[in-house]
């Protein structure tokens, strides 16, 4: 009995090692933006609004718990996540917690859907009315995330670009932009530059691994 005890404290002991790891609001973001693609510490940086230094200090504790990879490419050190089913269980950690938590589901409504008031549509429309030649489909992610993975048919124009590039779009378009996923906001800013032009757009609040789970599962 004793020698069963112990083995449950090992194990759940292992497990808390992830749980740990994952405290951070930092560490989940890391996360969340090596989902898209492999990043540089420097990228990494920029994208979380922190310095090298604490980035470093982050991924460290990722890859102790074999969540991150690296690569050394020049002078750069490049991470990817460690395996697919991290992408899962980090989709499961946010349904969850929109799921539980209040304070998720009132973000959510009043940064992305009530006070912006944009129009969404599914992966079922998207998918109809692409067959069909309705709507062009706008991937507003950085270029190099659009490199490693995007939905079939979409035209990469990161956000930072779409305004001079508007003209390149086609005359009485419908446009749907993506990015992300439903907590990322450059969806939301490409659907106001359209408006604003009078192009007609809305938002689609799936990201790339959403498409490719549906995809999957209908075929």
């Amino acid at each position: 009995m004793l020698e069963e005890r112990t083995l449950k404290d090992m194990l759940y002991q292992e497990f808390a090692r992830i749980g740990k790891c994952l405290s951070s609001p930092k560490r989940l973001e890391i996360l969340d933006l090596l989902t898209q693609s492999p990043k540089s510490v420097e990228s990494l940086a920029k994208g979380t609004g922190m310095s090298v230094a604490n980035v470093s200090q982050h991924l460290q504790i990722l890859h102790n718990a074999r969540l991150v990879k690296f690569r050394k490419q020049g002078n750069f050190v490049i991470y990817k996540l460690g395996d697919s089913e991290t992408i899962d269980f980090l989709n499961s950690l946010h349904k969850l917690s929109e799921k539980n938590l209040v304070q998720v589901q009132q973000i959510k409504e009043e940064f992305l859907n009530k006070s912006l008031e944009l129009e969404g549509i599914t992966l079922l429309e998207l998918k109809e009315r692409m067959d069909n030649g309705e709507i062009l489909l706008l991937d507003v992610r950085p270029k190099e995330e659009y490199d490693v993975a995007h939905i079939d048919g979409a035209v990469s124009i990161p956000i930072e670009e779409l305004e001079q590039k508007l003209s390149i779009l086609p005359v009485n378009c419908n446009v749907v932009a993506y990015c992300r996923g439903p907590f990322c906001l450059m969806a939301v800013e490409a659907v106001e530059i359209l408006k604003t032009k009078g192009i007609n757009a809305i938002r689609l609040e799936n990201s790339v691994h959403d498409w490719e789970k549906f995809m999957s599962e209908t075929n």
